[in-house]
């Protein structure tokens, strides 16, 4: 007769579930993280240096909510009169250059000077993606930590235009938070370029030693823009490539014509790996602004983008309120089909769509 034995398999009894979430409570929890402020509260605690109501406010610029944008053109309003006093860097450079890598090895060095750092981002190409570049604060882990460090991705999606407006009016709230120091970084490279060049004081392009040209092709129209360019990854055995590429790209600027500014652009290397060349790539931004703020560029250069800024959300609106216009949303379609079937001519259905927004 078969012997049983006895199972050394014990399931213990589990542990009680807690009971069910009130639904009014959560309810009403949701409802308190969603409440808005007054304008004049989100300019107390931006002035207060109050990170959670900076981001708030932000959140209210990138939303295209009309209730939304309305609050925070008002705060934008409200903080005009305690911004401006920041040095303003774009940082671009072709993918896996170290983008990250250096901005966080500046950044700290900044922060042990006693300076106040917001970095953000600007991704054009998520208009496609849809993607967070939330990763950015991950790649920056130790800058992230820093209480005088604030890192802010741009929206997860929206047109090129949209998204760079979005981040110049971020600016205006990060100065009047007290950051005296923005870094506006591109997170592609191509058009978006001009954007942020249209928004900052200082253009710092970083490039690699030794990469070919066809990594490196869309250099020639920005370095045009390059106010500093700057060899990075100048370590080990790379040192030598580096020094080879600072001199031919030395060479290859003075082709191009003199600067408006009349500053003389410079190329550096550096090393944000060991640290090296990192203070000198501050040196040479703080020698920038002593000299176009003492040839009044700066201060020019700052009227012009204002001006250009106006004329692109003017641009920006008029386009919104004609695809949100009642009869254009009831016809857009039907000239569309037109269209396609070659009914009509594009420039003839545009027009006829223009006349309709725009009556005679």
């Amino acid at each position: 007769m078969p012997r049983k034995f006895k199972s050394a398999l014990r399931v213990n009894k589990g542990v009680d579930q807690p009971e069910n979430i009130n639904g009014d409570a959560l309810h009403k929890h949701r409802k308190a993280k969603r409440k808005i402020l007054a304008a004049g509260e989100y300019l107390d605690g931006i002035l207060t240096g109050n990170r959670t109501i900076l981001s708030q406010a932000i959140t209210l610029i990138e939303s295209n909510l009309p209730r939304h944008q309305e609050i925070a053109q008002e705060v934008i309003e409200k903080c005009l009169g305690y911004a401006g006093n920041s040095v303003r860097i774009g940082i671009t450079g072709v993918p896996g250059v170290g983008k990250s890598t250096f901005i966080e090895a500046l950044g700290n060095k900044l922060i042990s000077m006693k300076r106040k750092l917001a970095v953000l981002a600007i991704d054009p190409s998520s208009e496609y993606s849809k993607g967070s570049i939330l990763g950015d604060k991950t790649r920056m882990e130790k800058l992230s930590a820093e209480i005088n460090a604030y890192i802010r991705p741009s929206p997860a999606a929206g047109t090129l235009g949209g998204v760079a407006r979005k981040t110049r009016e971020t600016i205006v709230l990060c100065e009047a938070a007290g950051f005296d120091t923005i870094f506006v970084e591109t997170v592609g490279v191509g058009q978006s370029e001009t954007a942020v060049h249209s928004m900052v004081d200082f253009f710092l392009l970083l490039m690699l030693a030794g990469a070919g040209d066809e990594l490196q092709g869309v250099k020639r129209g920005i370095m045009e823009m390059a106010d500093t360019v700057v060899i990075t990854k100048s370590d080990g055995d790379n040192k030598i490539h580096a020094n080879r590429a600072k001199a031919e790209y030395q060479n290859a600027l003075h082709l191009y014509p003199p600067t408006k500014s009349g500053w003389i652009p410079e190329v550096l290397i550096c090393s944000a790996k060991d640290g090296t060349g990192i203070s000198h790539v501050w040196e040479t931004i703080d020698k920038y602004y002593r000299f176009t703020r003492a040839n009044k560029f700066l201060e020019q250069k700052r009227k012009s983008q204002s001006l250009y800024w106006m004329y692109e959300t003017i641009n920006d609106k008029l386009k919104d309120r004609f695809y949100q216009h009642p009869e254009i949303i009831k016809q857009i379609e039907k000239f569309r089909k037109m269209v396609l079937d070659n009914k009509i001519s594009s420039f003839i259905a545009a027009r006829q769509l223009l006349d309709k927004y725009f009556p005679k």
